[in-house]
């Protein structure tokens, strides 16, 4: 019979030489893209004039906010994301450190949904749990996210429109 420790050194370097691999096997656009700024667009929201960091491709739309701190968004930047075709569009707040707005629009920039606060999965127990279950949309092509409390304060609802000036 085997003793704890005979099981469990095997193991344990089975979990590392798999979470090494599951790293170099990360498309190099990712572990590049993770590193590099976003490019930034403009768009109205209403009569708001915003900044947005554009999360345009499967690397930065992967990336998204992860990682950043909240003063990274201020009061007039946010993060969209912008995709080929309407879809459903999830938002997994995995890694971020901070609650958010997000906002969820169609073609042709109408509202579709609203979540607002949507919390952090920071530790390991809620990015175990974390799941993208209420915050998501259908036939969504454009994903605002901006800091908590943005939605109320500017008044966005079911009418509001989103036009987009240089994406």
């Amino acid at each position: 019979m085997p003793t704890r420790l005979q099981v469990l050194i095997p193991i344990g370097i089975a979990a590392v030489i798999v979470g090494v691999a599951g790293m170099a096997s990360l498309p190099s656009e990712v572990q590049l893209e993770a590193n590099s700024d976003f490019l930034m667009g403009t768009v109205q929201l209403d009569d708001n004039l915003l900044e947005v960091y554009l999360a345009d491709t499967d690397p930065r739309r992967m990336r998204g906010l992860m990682w950043e701190n909240e003063s990274f968004l201020s009061d007039d930047k946010g993060m969209l994301f912008v995709f080929d075709e309407p879809g459903t569009r999830s938002m997994w707040m995995k890694n971020m450190q901070f609650h958010l707005d997000i906002i969820w629009f169609d073609k042709n920039g109408s509202v579709i949904a609203i979540e607002k606060n949507v919390p952090p999965c920071i530790t390991p127990m809620e990015v175990m749990s974390c799941k993208s279950v209420g915050v998501s949309a259908d036939n969504a092509q454009y994903v605002l996210e901006m800091t908590s409390g943005y939605v109320d304060k500017h008044s966005i609802n079911e009418n509001s429109k989103l036009e987009l000036i240089s994406i």
